[in-house]
C-alpha cells in the first residue's frame, strides 16, 4: 500500500479506515479554513475525536498524529498513525495534493433490486410470447378436469367411538393378545390351519343366503358348495378341498346385503369388545344371527367354549397386522379409515374387481378377519327349559 507524505509526517506505523461521518467532519472543518494545510492535522483530530480541537495544555507533548492514507485501487482513504514531526521533513504538500489525498470517496449507487427483470429478461420475454404465446399455466387451466377427491370416513359419534376404541386396546393388550400368543406358541400351524378352516365353513350358509339376497347366484352356489364339500370330504371343515377345486371363498352378510339394497353410507360404530363396525352392520347382525350353526347350538357347555376358540382364533390371525400400527400417532384413525375402505370394497368393489389380481393385500378376505356372528355371545339357555 503506498504511504501519502503529508507535512511534518513519518513513515505510516498503523492504518484503520474513516467512517463516513469522520470523513464528513473532517471535510466541515477543512472547508471552514479555506483548507489551509497547517489545519489538517488539527482538523484530522477533530474528526477522529482522538484530541480536542483546542482544548488542552499548549506545552502538552503531541502524541502520533493520524493522517490519511489513498490505497491506490480506489478504496476509502484509511486513518494512520505516524510518528512525531521530524525537523528534517520535506516541504509541505501543496493544497491541491492534500486535497487529491483527502478526497472523500464517491457514495455507491444502491444495488437494483433482487427481484427487478433485467432488461436482458424482459426482452427474452417478449420474443417467447412472439412466438410461443402467454406461457402456459397448469393451475388455471380450464380443460383439466377436478383434482380426485378421497374417501373421507363418516363419524359423528367420533367421541364416544375413540373412548370405546381406547376400552377395547386395553382388553386386547392384557386379555386377547396375550391368549392368541399362547396359542400361536403352543398349537402346531396345521393345527391351527385346521381350526381356522372349521369356523370359515360354518360361516358358508349365512354367506350363500347374503349372496342370493345381492343378487349374485352364481356366488351362492360356489359358497354352498364349498359348505358341503369340505364338510364332507374335508372332515366337517377342518380341511378345505373345495379351495383345490376352485372354489372361491368370499364372504357375504346382511349389513352388506342392506347395502347393495341402498344404505350405502353408515355412520362408523364400534361395539365393545368386538371392535370396528357400523351403525347398517351392528343392526345386519341381527339379520345373521338365526342362521348362525354354532348360535343354534343349545348346550352352553359345548358352544360358548367354541365361541372362544373362534375369538382366539381370530386374534392369531390379526397378530401379523399388530406391527402396522405400532408407533402410529393416531391409531383409531388408521383402525377406522382402513377398516371403513376394506367394507366400502366388500360391499361394492368386488363386483368390478372379481377377476382383479391387482387388489392390494390389506383389501383380501384372508388378510381381514372380523369376528363373526358365530363368535358373538347369546343369552344363556334356559337349565329348565
Amino acid at each position: 500500500m503506498l504511504a501519502a507524505s503529508l507535512p511534518a509526517t513519518a513513515q505510516v506505523l498503523t492504518t484503520r479506515p474513516l467512517s463516513a461521518e469522520q470523513q464528513l467532519r473532517y471535510q466541515r472543518c477543512m472547508d471552514a479554513v479555506d483548507n489551509v494545510p497547517s489545519a489538517f492535522q488539527r482538523c484530522l483530530a477533530e474528526a477522529t475525536d482522538d484530541v480536542p480541537a483546542t482544548d488542552g495544555p499548549a506545552d502538552a507533548a503531541p502524541g502520533p498524529a493520524p493522517t490519511v492514507e489513498a490505497s491506490p485501487l480506489g478504496d476509502e482513504p484509511t486513518l494512520t498513525e505516524t510518528a512525531p514531526p521530524d525537523a528534517d521533513a520535506s516541504e509541505p504538500m501543496s493544497q491541491d495534493a492534500i486535497a487529491t489525498e483527502t478526497a472523500l470517496p464517491e457514495t455507491a449507487a444502491p444495488e437494483a433490486a433482487v427481484d427487478a427483470p433485467t432488461q436482458a429478461e424482459l426482452d427474452y420475454e417478449q420474443e417467447y410470447q412472439a412466438l410461443y404465446g402467454d406461457r402456459y399455466d397448469p393451475v388455471a387451466d380450464p380443460t383439466l378436469p377436478e383434482p380426485a377427491q378421497l374417501p373421507t370416513s363418516y363419524d359423528p359419534w367420533e367421541g364416544y367411538n375413540r373412548r370405546m376404541h381406547r376400552f377395547n386396546n386395553a382388553v386386547d393388550r392384557r386379555v386377547a393378545r396375550p391368549l392368541a400368543r399362547g396359542y400361536v406358541k403352543a398349537v402346531p400351524r396345521p393345527l391351527r390351519l385346521g381350526v381356522s378352516n372349521f369356523f370359515n365353513n360354518l360361516g358358508q350358509p349365512v354367506s350363500a343366503i347374503n349372496a342370493l339376497l345381492q343378487g349374485k347366484p352364481k356366488q351362492a352356489g360356489q359358497s354352498l358348495g364349498r359348505f358341503l364339500l369340505n364338510t364332507t370330504l374335508g372332515i366337517g371343515g377342518i380341511f378345505d378341498p373345495a379351495s383345490d377345486a376352485k372354489l372361491p371363498n368370499r364372504s357375504e352378510d346382511f349389513g352388506q346385503t342392506l347395502g347393495v339394497w341402498g344404505w350405502k353410507r353408515s355412520r362408523y360404530f364400534e361395539l365393545p369388545f368386538f371392535g370396528p363396525r357400523t351403525l347398517r352392520d351392528a343392526l345386519g347382525m341381527a339379520g345373521d344371527a338365526p342362521l348362525s350353526p354354532l348360535r343354534q347350538v343349545e348346550a352352553d357347555r359345548v358352544r360358548i367354549p367354541l365361541q372362544g376358540l373362534q375369538l382366539v382364533d381370530v386374534r392369531a390371525q390379526l397378530l401379523a397386522t399388530d406391527s402396522l400400527r405400532e408407533g402410529v400417532e393416531d391409531d383409531y384413525s388408521l383402525v377406522r379409515d382402513a377398516w371403513l375402505q376394506r367394507r366400502q370394497y366388500q360391499i361394492f368393489g368386488d363386483r368390478m374387481l372379481e377377476d382383479d389380481d391387482s387388489l392390494p393385500d390389506y383389501l383380501r378376505e384372508e388378510n381381514n378377519p372380523t369376528v363373526p356372528i358365530d363368535a358373538m355371545p347369546v343369552l344363556p339357555a334356559d337349565p329348565g327349559g
